[in-house]
């Protein structure tokens, strides 16, 4: 959530960067103003009249204890009750005025930081650099859900029975890939990058959902649960931002990475990616999470990034990374590099982690602060922290990627060597 003081004293600032997104990204500004100039008046207002009620309360009090004119207090006590209904009215509006502004500040987005390139869609994203080369082949390069289903590791059909579209069922061989992938990120983001592992709830309460973003903009986008205030989570980034929730920490940054299985509707992709493991209702992802401070932020978001590579740098995979242009980057994002892998098999890069910087928006909606040091012996203010997150990586996209880039020519698949240890040695994926 945007901070209504930045967007009072640099209406016209706030106004250009958010239009920079898309045409409707700054819809409700105009009448967000127009319920904060009402909601000062009324708070000047109720405060005068607060006042004016202290002070003839102490007045009454006064003249009780001097026993004074009894007819004087009375009509002072009578003054004060048409007061006092009068504060109570005004406390109604204003909280009526109040609810409005909340629930129009949860619909506008983030403003896009200076250094994200101005663009409507991905055809204006920046290539900031492509990490190794495409994989050469002597015949023609299969699709996944090709490879995955002849060497009996992918059913498709099955998972249709089982649960309908947009699932998979993966077997032997493949199932156990997914869990060598899992257990690899994990082990490298815990002892080589220094995140703390968290194993979250894998559904939450509204409110956290709030906190990060995705409600109430993308409640279409979310499994609600029946007969309680809770959803599944759609990301790992839901559950372990709001850790910290109406928190104050002490000391940052704070680094977690959490494996869960990821549940989204997929409302606004009907007839896209229907086919194989790309857009699923159900998924596997590894989430990297960071709490910072302000000032470090930018510096722990290209950290952040280079972690989630250093995936794909061990797998081998060919890679490049891609700053999101404005209209292109998330609703609670500043900032958004793409890790985009390469598929042969579809002759494409596909986004496999988003990696951004939402610097204060969501610590704004969760109340995270932090209390800033001070070398003089003081207390300062508690300020509000800065979230980051990304994919490191989404899993179910990784083994799309190594089954088409190490795929051969007899259908089988190369391990690649880092899983080796975490399939007991196997090296080749074949038909059974």
């Amino acid at each position: 959530m945007l901070d209504i003081k930045e967007i009072r004293n640099n209406l016209e600032s706030v106004t250009a960067r958010l239009k920079s997104r898309g045409t409707d990204a700054a819809k409700g500004l105009e009448e967000l103003m127009a319920l904060d100039e009402g909601r000062r008046v009324l708070l000047t207002e109720v405060e005068a009249l607060k006042a004016k009620r202290n002070t003839v309360s102490e007045e009454v009090g006064r003249l009780k204890k001097e026993k004074a004119d009894a007819d004087a207090t009375e009509k002072l006590i009578e003054e004060m009750q048409g007061v006092g209904a009068e504060i109570k009215a005004i406390d109604k509006k204003l909280a009526e005025c109040e609810d409005k502004l909340l629930e129009i500040m949860l619909t506008i987005p983030n403003l896009p930081h200076e250094s994200v390139p101005v663009g409507l869609s991905e055809e204006d994203n920046r290539v900031e650099r492509t990490i190794g080369k495409k994989p050469d082949f002597a015949f023609t390069p299969k699709e996944h859900t090709d490879i995955g289903e002849a060497l009996g590791i992918l059913d498709f059909d099955r998972a249709s029975k089982l649960a309908g579209a947009r699932f998979s069922l993966l077997k032997g061989s493949g199932a156990r890939l997914e869990r060598a992938l899992i257990n690899f990120m994990l082990d490298v983001h815990i002892n080589d990058h220094g995140y703390t592992e968290i194993l979250p709830p894998f559904m939450v309460k509204s409110e956290c959902f709030v906190g990060t973003g995705q409600l109430p903009k993308f409640k279409d986008d979310q499994f609600k649960i029946d007969g309680i205030d809770s959803y599944l989570i759609p990301t790992a980034e839901v559950p372990v931002t709001n850790i910290h929730r109406e928190e104050i920490l002490d000391e940052l940054p704070i680094k977690y990475t959490a494996y869960t299985p990821c549940f989204r509707k997929e409302a606004g992709s009907y007839g896209k990616d229907v086919k194989g493991l790309i857009r699923l209702h159900q998924f596997n992802k590894v989430e990297l999470v960071k709490f910072t401070t302000p000032e470090d932020s930018y510096e722990e978001l290209e950290a952040l990034t280079a972690n989630a590579e250093e995936i794909l740098k061990r797998l081998g995979l060919h890679y490049r990374v891609v700053t999101l242009c404005t209209g292109d980057i998330g609703f609670s994002s500043a900032k958004t590099y793409d890790l985009e892998v390469w598929l042969p098999g579809q002759d494409t890069f596909r986004e496999i982690s988003s990696c951004s910087n939402f610097e204060d928006f969501q610590a704004r909606r969760a109340a995270i602060r932090y209390r800033p040091d001070d070398s003089g012996g003081g207390s300062k203010k508690p300020v509000l922290v800065h979230t980051i997150n990304g994919s490191g990586l989404a899993v179910g996209r990784t083994l799309v990627a190594i089954l088409e880039n190490f795929q051969q020519a007899d259908g089988s698949v190369t391990v690649p060597e880092v899983l080796r240890p975490y399939m007991g040695g196997l090296e080749k994926i074949e038909k059974p």
